[in-house]
């Protein structure tokens, strides 16, 4: 058997001659070529693409991970503030507000008549403690010689007064034999007197020698009254010596106070030389209460939030004006705690300066001990049932570089943008 063939289905005959009919050159080209993601040429520019981008993207990646920066920064310095040390009527201004001052120039000036005459006054009292203290010094030496002196001369008071003692009792020994052979000599005389007697009345004897030994006993009787009184005189002598040698004693005992009284002239000396220096101490503290009297700028720097005039009375301690050196300033930069992970001292940093547009460099100075709620006046306490957490920021100090600021343009408060550069 032959197999039987099924003859198509009746075709069009528009569409039996399209296919028959040849395609236009363009067209068939375009159906021909190879497609342009299948070239070898496309794949290697988009290798070449990725890689370019992965490369971009690890130095952007490693450009922005090597800095930590905030806006949370500010320019930050030292407010020297102005205070009167004395109190005193303010005669003379010398400076205003915003006005650029050098340390020691003159800010102020205060009414100084009653310092200078304090000051007169405290001069004068200076002086005569200084004549007072010399005075007391030439009389320690003098004081020491008399002392000496005193000391010997008592010494042989006593000694003379010893020997007068000695002599006077010699003589009253002799006083007394005189007087005790004076009354033996009278006795015998009043005794030859009765015999006498008897004898001129027997007339065995003679007027003559009668009247003798009457004379004899009345010369007897009479050297008894001189012996008695020499011996008087002699005990006077005696006690008089030893009333000398009394004398000279307590002479000496006080001339034995020498050691003390050089102390007492010493301490004299002492406390006038202290009078001295306590009478200095006041001269000195009126000299000062008279230059406090002008006020001077203790930095250079710019005269600010000045609250005096001329005319007021101010009081010692009270604020007058505030002197802000610009010399001296630095950044303070508020970090979260996140930041501060590879965070540390000596790291340079770029400053830029909202108000000038400009950048300083610095370096990281110090990092803050406590985050900057701890220093606040009410501390958070997180001790309670609602505590959300909340990241904390660390103040960190910057200083810059040496001649950076140069021209003094930053101001304390100053909005800044630091950054720190973590890895170079």
């Amino acid at each position: 058997m032959e197999p039987t063939t099924q003859s198509p289905p009746d075709t069009p005959p528009d569409q039996a001659e399209s296919r028959t009919k040849p395609l236009p050159a363009t067209e068939r080209d375009f159906h021909t070529r190879p497609s342009r993601t299948s070239s070898p040429g496309f794949r290697i520019a988009i290798i070449i693409g990725v890689v370019v981008l992965l490369v971009v993207g690890f130095f952007v990646y490693r450009y922005v991970t090597s800095y930590e920066d905030t806006d949370d920064a500010e320019v930050d310095g030292y407010i020297n503030s102005i205070s009167a040390r004395v109190s005193g009527h303010v005669t003379k201004l010398d400076v205003q507000d915003y006005q650029y001052v050098q340390a020691g120039e003159l800010l102020l000036e205060m009414d100084p008549t009653d310092y200078q005459v304090a000051y007169d006054r405290a001069k004068a009292d200076f002086d005569d403690a200084q004549a007072a203290a010399a005075a007391a010094g030439v009389n320690v030496p003098i004081t020491s010689v008399n002392t000496s002196s005193q000391v010997s001369v008592a010494e042989a008071d006593v000694t003379s007064a010893r020997a007068g003692i000695a002599a006077a009792k010699q003589q009253f020994d002799a006083a007394r034999a005189q007087r005790d052979e004076a009354e033996a000599n009278n006795v015998k005389a009043q005794n030859d007197l009765v015999r006498y007697k008897q004898l001129v009345d027997k007339q065995e004897i003679s007027q003559q020698q009668y009247d003798q030994a009457e004379a004899a006993a009345k010369a007897s009787a009479a050297s008894v009254v001189a012996a008695h009184a020499m011996a008087d005189a002699a005990q006077s002598q005696v006690t008089q010596a030893q009333g000398k040698l009394a004398q000279a004693e307590a002479n000496r005992r006080y001339a034995e106070t020498a050691p003390r009284q050089m102390q007492v002239s010493r301490a004299k000396a002492a406390s006038a030389e202290a009078q001295v220096l306590q009478k200095k101490a006041a001269l000195d503290q009126a000299q000062l209460n008279l230059q406090y009297a002008k006020i001077t700028a203790p930095v250079a720097g710019i005269v600010s939030d000045r609250t005096v005039e001329v005319g007021q009375n101010v009081a010692p301690g009270q604020e007058l004006m505030k002197v802000i050196p610009l010399n001296d300033v630095w950044i303070t930069a508020d970090f979260k705690e996140t930041q501060l992970r590879e965070m540390k001292v000596g790291q340079p940093v770029t400053i830029e300066v909202d108000a000038y547009g400009r950048k300083y460099n610095g370096k990281v100075n110090s990092i803050a001990g406590a985050s900057g709620a701890r220093f606040s006046l009410l501390p958070p306490e997180n001790a309670t049932g609602n505590y959300v957490k909340v990241v904390q920021r660390i103040p960190v100090k910057i200083v810059l570089d040496p001649g950076e600021n140069k021209d003094q343009l930053l101001r304390p408060g100053m909005s800044v943008e630091p950054k720190v550069w973590i890895r170079q």
